[in-house]
């Protein structure tokens, strides 16, 4: 497991420029680089190569153009420019129309009024080209302001959009308790971000039993729900739980990140399960990349056990 200390080194080599600027030169250059195993690539021509191979092992996807914290209304707008040119490439292309997005990309930082706007011009060209919209959520300054930006969009008829809530978070009963009453789509995950004993659970058996709880929760009671883990063990409390209470497979998907356990998405789609893979792209892999190691130690345990999982 690692240490507080490991963790911030993984977010210093995070916001270092110069790591960032040596990996974008070298780091995807290779098809087998260790890298480009879990990034798309840096260009959307890349991303949707990646979704079509995983299409035709009968994947849905959601491409997520990779960005976050932006601190002026130019980088917001470019942004927002570049998720419209990415929605129209996907069309294009005619793979799956469904996309995530952090708010943190769109202004969130720089005020209400720029990332409302800049969502709104997404959502906007969302609706006409008839793509689903995934509301990725940050740590837990963030949750109340996102939540309550996706709740006035949809209050005004922005229908196409979904939300996530990190179990691991106390107060996430609430709140799916709140998307629910919506109608909304809800993405389910442990979460990833380092958050004080006041915000969240910190043990694993804590985060674990939440994650069982709000899933059920989810199921009886959700639309449509998502339900993303890696976990064998939820993977397996969710089967069994549809399964005793006569819910069907249709009713809900299982969701993971690009390139962690192809070994069990596989299985899970060929099990009849709907299965959607989070692609990840762009220019900005990685801080991203680096942001998931560091996170939580368990990040790395997945990746480790995946790729001896998939050499067996």
């Amino acid at each position: 497991m690692l240490s507080p200390l490991s963790k911030g080194f993984f977010h210093l080599l995070a916001g270092s420029s110069g790591l960032k600027s040596l990996a974008s030169r070298y780091g995807m250059r290779q098809a087998d680089s260790f890298a480009r195993r879990f990034i798309a690539g840096e260009s959307i021509e890349e991303a949707i190569e990646a979704a079509r191979a995983l299409e035709a092992q009968h994947l849905l996807i959601t491409l997520d153009f990779l960005g976050e914290s932006v601190t002026s209304s130019t980088a917001a707008n470019d942004a927002t420019t570049a998720y419209l040119d990415t929605m129209r490439k996907i069309a294009a292309a005619g793979i799956g129309r469904n996309v995530s997005l952090k708010l943190t990309q769109l202004g969130l930082d720089i005020d209400r009024a720029t990332c409302v706007d800049n969502l709104r011009r997404i959502l906007d060209e969302a609706t006409a080209r008839e793509f689903f919209v995934r509301i990725d959520m940050e740590n837990s300054p963030y949750t109340e302001r996102t939540l309550e930006i996706f709740e006035t969009l949809w209050e005004i008829g922005y229908r196409n959009a979904g939300v996530v809530i990190q179990s691991y978070l106390k107060r996430s009963e609430a709140d799916v308790v709140r998307v629910n009453k919506l109608g909304a789509r809800i993405r389910l995950v442990k979460g990833a971000y380092k958050e004080p004993a006041t915000a969240a659970f910190q043990q694993k058996a804590e985060v674990d039993a939440q994650f069982v709880h709000l899933m059920k929760l989810l199921l009886v009671k959700g639309t449509y729900p998502a339900i993303a883990t890696h976990d064998e063990a939820m993977i397996r409390a969710t089967t069994e739980f549809a399964a005793a209470n006569g819910i069907a497979k249709d009713k809900y998907e299982f969701q993971m990140l690009y390139g962690i356990r192809r070994d069990l998405q596989a299985s899970l789609s060929a099990a009849g399960h709907p299965f959607r893979v989070y692609v990840p792209f762009g220019r900005e892999w990685f801080p991203y990349f680096m942001r998931r190691l560091g996170e939580r130690p368990a990040n790395i345990g997945f990746v480790l056990r995946g790729i001896r999982a998939e050499r067996r």
